[in-house]
């Protein structure tokens, strides 16, 4: 263990490749010798779970289960699709949590006190109109837990914006099929295919959440010109091997994570084959972001993660994104969003359409330091840095708000 924990950090943004081909070669090796993962338990087949959700079939036979909000698509002025983050779910969109939610949150507020806000907040995918509901019938929230939430009416905000709105499991996620060849194309063409079963029509927005955004990466690469009229990235992860970033600066910010963390990116990276078995041991450093208890340096962060862990919501919402196996949920987002891209995101040319990108300052998952490299890097990329912000943005009251004014253009 103190062996790995002082072992240099492995080739990131191009440094130190060789050691990072050590590593490769050695798990290449070492996959010969460990059983491969245990096979998905497939929703809807003997054995598996339940088939509960709409799911539209792709191309390749594939399903993807989706769950809609908002206005009728036919009556919509805008549409969006959502990419939920790690250990999310299509259902990250539809929920309301009670007055108690967020009078926790707003004791944890920068200012203090949000409650002389006449408005309803809302998350990614959810609409609030200032005036509409009092601050007191909500806050629509991604992730909190599910004992503190009720289903909500919008129907009355939803139509003022004229908005419909559809997450989706991604592949492998809740009752949606898992894809063995996930890639970040692959993530992209999924809400293609998506918005195209759906008759979204010629243009849609689309917003991803933490990890989830590596699709709207993907779709910005392959589907820009088409199908995308606006992107937002909500607290985006980054790969600290992509090119564009300065080897000295990736290295740094790297070794700052957790010893579990850089082992679990590292091995994620160079040795995916046996990424499923290194999570299996407990005897070896494994992610703090699947165990839960990465250090969180926002109190509002904290707050929310030390609650879910309280009542059992954590767990649960792993139970339900997993339940096809960890496997082809978490693991295979891991290698997807930590292996070898095809392109690098900060050699993407400027888009057809307007991107936000929204980051915290004190987000203790993703590094503001590479964020703000990266949005320096993109001039076409409008950056909104969030004082006294973590990583739970959608807690961030009056933010959705925002999130959806400004990428509507309001």
């Amino acid at each position: 263990m103190e062996l790995l924990a002082k072992a240099p950090v492995l080739g990131c943004a191009g440094k130190r490749q060789p050691v990072g081909s050590v590593v490769g070669a050695v798990g290449r090796w070492i996959r010969g010798a460990v059983p491969p993962p245990p096979p998905a338990r497939v929703c809807g087949t003997p054995g598996g779970p339940p088939v509960t959700a709409p799911r539209v079939r792709l191309r390749d036979g594939r399903h993807l289960a989706y769950a809609e909000s908002g206005v009728r698509k036919e009556d919509a002025r805008f549409k969006v699709v959502i990419s939920h983050g790690f250990t999310g779910s299509r259902l990250d969109t539809v929920r309301a949590a009670p007055v108690s939610i967020y009078r926790r949150l707003a004791s944890l507020a920068p200012d203090g006190d949000f409650s002389s806000r006449n408005r309803l907040p809302l998350i990614f995918g959810r609409v609030g109109i200032g005036n509409l509901l009092r601050w007191k019938d909500g806050i629509f929230l991604f992730g909190i837990p599910p004992r503190f939430l009720s289903n909500c009416s919008f129907a009355e905000v939803a139509e003022e914006l004229g908005v419909y709105m559809v997450g989706f499991d991604r592949a492998g996620y809740g009752q949606s099929d898992p894809n063995p060849n996930r890639s970040v194309k692959s993530a992209a063409l999924d809400v293609e295919e998506l918005a195209d079963a759906l008759g979204l029509g010629p243009k849609f927005y689309v917003i991803g959440i933490s990890l989830g955004c590596h699709a709207v990466w993907g779709a910005l690469k392959y589907i820009p010109d088409r199908w995308i009229a606006g992107a937002a990235m909500m607290a985006p992860v980054v790969n600290h091997w992509w090119p564009g970033f300065p080897p000295e600066l990736a290295a740094e910010v790297y070794a700052k994570q957790e010893v579990g963390d850089q082992w679990a990116l590292r091995v994620s990276h160079h040795a995916p084959g046996i990424l499923h078995w290194w999570m299996e041991q407990s005897w070896l450093p494994t992610s703090t972001v699947v165990a839960g208890t990465t250090p969180l340096p926002n109190k509002r962060d904290a707050e929310i993660r030390r609650n879910m862990k309280a009542d059992g919501s954590f767990q649960q919402r792993m139970e339900q994104a997993t339940q096809q196996g960890i496997h082809e949920s978490y693991y295979r987002d891991m290698m997807v969003m930590f292996g070898k891209w095809e392109f690098d995101p900060m050699e993407l040319p400027a888009p057809p359409c307007p991107v936000h990108l929204w980051q915290g300052d004190e987000d203790g998952l993703v590094p503001v330091v590479l964020q703000r490299y990266l949005a320096g890097r993109l001039s076409w990329v409008n950056y909104h840095e969030l004082p006294g912000t973590g990583h739970f943005l959608s807690a961030v009251p009056g933010l959705g708000d925002t999130v959806l004014k400004t990428l509507f253009g309001r």
